[in-house]
């Protein structure tokens, strides 16, 4: 038995994969202890099996988790309190950053300050120059003074970033020694450890954001896999990476900056599948969409999004982490999103939510303010009797009383021509991000299918991809728990890079394929520890290159681990002037090409299928009724409502009516059709 579990915003998920089934579970976050939340899906998925809690997890071979703590600590600055150790001369790595500007003439917003303030960042005496010589010796009484000052402040974390320490790591090294010696208590990133790299800010970023969130989540990952023990799990605790894979929960521990965007990484892998299986592969906009935030990527050729600029906030206004992550926009509209009216008298739909705590009004745990749930039950859209199947009852009179005192009189609207138009505002938002990932990147949405994940997709995931004139849109039949699936479909994974500057006309074969063979050595030592028993093992090579004078460079695949002779120079060559051309619609053949930093990625299979197939869930039997549901043009209608997991493949169902599972409700819109696939998800065409 298998546990996938990914703690959102509002409810925390959790896939129970047991031979050829698949179980989906939903119980409230916990914010105050986000453990307890998992503690509790847990316990109501023991409850379905008729066990008791430890005699369900003693069954379980692996628990993957996905979690926003880090994310979230780092924007509320719940983080440790970190300094930053760079070479003397350098002590604004973090004030300066790369530039750039959202709105270049606007002068009124303000500078972003760094990561860590400056009076915490403390510069060593020490200079290593670009070929990796020693310029100047490390003056070692001087590292002393700077660690009795971090002792004065009480420092809890500390990142170490030298300048070209990735070419020579021998002082980076020895400081990360005087402070294990010294300070002991504290926590300690070494920029050549953790992303050795070109780019002095964003190793630097991604040293600091790492060292400060070390303490945090050791104590999270050691508390939840404490817990889990406790409560009777003895198989093995992974957790999800930004990068879409899994690592083991003690390797995300020692470099917790992985864990970042750890939850919304998962959709697109599981969007990936669905999209093959029920597509023919077609290019997938996967929207998933919690109580929250809706998150987006794209998924195309087959391939996960990928991007070496996450940025933590907004672009140029946050904080780079430095590290390549699955690409995946979000914006502040979900469930849980509050509609309100502005002071202008328009109405607005979040980006605040209610969270799990208070809310949405109907749940009747204190919230006060109408949200897109709110509006979907008044719409009739949600069964208020059968929601997470029947186990939390809501309270629709509630919901519309809210959204009367606090928009409908103000509006000047009925309550259900307010709840349509909050829906169609939270559809429109949704449209927006969409563009932004698709039209942005060549892409015309009409070519792609949309795929709606999380309890809150089915609302208006239609109403979206017809509003995009979208191929059509899939509910995967695990869509309201997608990137919990997800994980159940990610391979145990680590990255490794070594940076080795050169140029093709003057290539050293024997240097860079020793550079290639460390990195083959290390991805191996992987897949002999972590990795042991995989069922199979995939190590894959790529090199950042780029055309002379060119500032930044592009990730070419390689076709092997090696490079032997110029033919196999040639080749690959060719291969970054296709790359090139892929990504900018021009390519320079005839000019050399500049080899900067070699990578290393080794994934292990882990999952005995080996397809990364999710069976259907089972269904309880057919049950077809009717109820009223309101929609702007038609008004009232009297309309089907078709179990979910009782549909047969093939079946037709034509709107307007309703589509509902314990987990989700779709809301098929009049002149659309929603089809059963043969994988046993819901396809719906326009």
């Amino acid at each position: 038995m298998r546990l996938a579990c990914d703690t959102g915003g509002t409810f925390t998920d959790l896939v129970v994969e047991d031979g050829d089934e698949i179980r989906l579970f939903k119980a409230s976050t916990t914010p105050d202890d986000p453990v307890r939340g998992v503690l509790d899906a847990l316990g109501l998925a023991a409850t379905h099996y008729g066990l008791e809690r430890s005699d369900f997890l003693a069954r379980g071979q692996m628990f993957i988790h996905g979690t926003t703590r880090a994310i979230n600590a780092i924007l509320t600055g719940n983080t440790a309190k970190t300094a930053f150790l760079t070479t003397e001369g350098h002590p604004d790595v973090l004030v300066i950053r790369e530039g750039g500007r959202i709105e270049p003439f606007n002068f009124t917003v303000p500078y972003p300050e760094p990561y860590v303030p400056r009076r915490l960042t403390f510069e060593v005496p020490e200079r290593i120059n670009a070929e990796g010589e020693v310029v100047k010796e490390l003056d070692e009484a001087a590292v002393l003074r700077v660690i009795e000052k971090l002792r004065e402040e009480k420092v809890e974390a500390v990142g170490i970033c030298l300048l070209w320490s990735v070419l020579n790591s021998a002082h980076e090294r020895r400081i990360g020694e005087m402070l294990a010696e010294h300070l002991p208590n504290v926590s300690v990133t070494l920029s050549h450890v953790l992303n050795p790299t070109m780019r002095e800010y964003r190793r630097a970023s991604a040293t600091v954001i790492d060292a400060s969130l070390k303490p945090l989540m050791f104590k999270y990952l050691n508390g939840l896999t404490n817990r889990l023990r406790e409560a009777g799990f003895t198989g093995r605790t992974l957790m999800v990476t930004s990068g879409g894979g899994i690592m083991d929960a003690e390797a995300v521990a020692r470099a917790p900056i992985h864990s970042i965007n750890s939850g919304p990484a998962m959709a697109p892998v599981a969007g990936r599948y669905y999209a093959s299986r029920d597509f023919d592969n077609a290019a997938a906009i996967v929207a998933d969409t919690g109580g929250t935030s809706y998150d987006v990527s794209l998924v195309r050729d087959g391939r996960i999004p990928w991007t070496r600029e996450t940025w933590l906030g907004q672009r140029f206004r946050g904080h780079m982490t430095g590290f390549p992550s699955v690409d995946v926009k979000s914006i502040g509209a979900g469930g849980g999103s509050i509609a309100w009216v502005d002071s202008g008298g328009l109405l607005q739909v979040g980006p605040k939510s209610a969270g799990s705590t208070p809310g949405p009004v109907a749940y009747g745990k204190g919230g006060t303010e109408p949200t897109v749930t709110d509006c979907s039950i008044i719409l009739g859209y949600i069964d208020p009797d059968f929601f997470l199947g029947g186990t939390m009852a809501l309270d629709r009179a509630a919901a519309m009383a809210a959204l009367k005192e606090k928009v409908s009189d103000k509006l000047g609207l009925s309550v259900e021509e307010t709840a349509a138009a909050v829906l169609a505002l939270a559809t429109e938002k949704m449209v927006g991000a969409i563009d932004e990932i698709t039209v942005n990147q060549g892409i015309d949405p009409s070519t792609a299918i949309l795929i709606g994940g999380g309890g809150a997709a089915g609302l208006n995931a239609v109403a979206v991809g017809k509003r995009l004139g979208c191929a059509g849109v899939l509910i995967p039949e695990a869509g309201a728990v997608l990137s919990a699936a997800g994980a159940l479909m990610s391979e145990l994974s680590s990255d490794y890079a070594q940076m080795l500057f050169t140029v093709s006309d003057r290539f050293p074969f024997e240097q860079v394929n020793e550079v290639l063979s460390e990195l083959e050595r290390r991805c191996k030592a992987f897949a002999d520890g972590p990795g042991e028993g995989a069922l199979e093992v995939v190590t894959e090579f790529s090199v950042e290159a780029r055309y002379p004078h060119q500032i930044w460079e592009i990730e070419v695949p390689m076709a092997s681990g090696r490079i032997s002779s110029q033919t196999e120079l040639d080749a690959l060559k060719q291969a970054f002037h296709d790359t090139h051309k892929s990504i900018f619609e021009i390519s320079d053949p005839h000019s050399e090409v500049e080899f900067v930093t070699w990578r290393a990625k080794v994934s292990c299979r882990l999952r005995e299928s080996g397809s990364g197939r999710l069976p259907s869930p089972k269904g309880a039997g057919p049950m077809m009724h009717r109820r009223q549901i309101y929609f702007a043009a038609t008004g009232w209608v009297d309309a089907p409502v078709a179990r979910f997991e009782a549909m047969e493949a093939g079946e037709p169902v034509t709107g307007p009516a309703i589509i509902e599972s314990s987990f989700t409700t779709v809301v098929v819109d009049p002149g659309t059709t929603a089809v059963r696939t043969e994988g046993g998800g819901l396809r719906v065409t326009f």
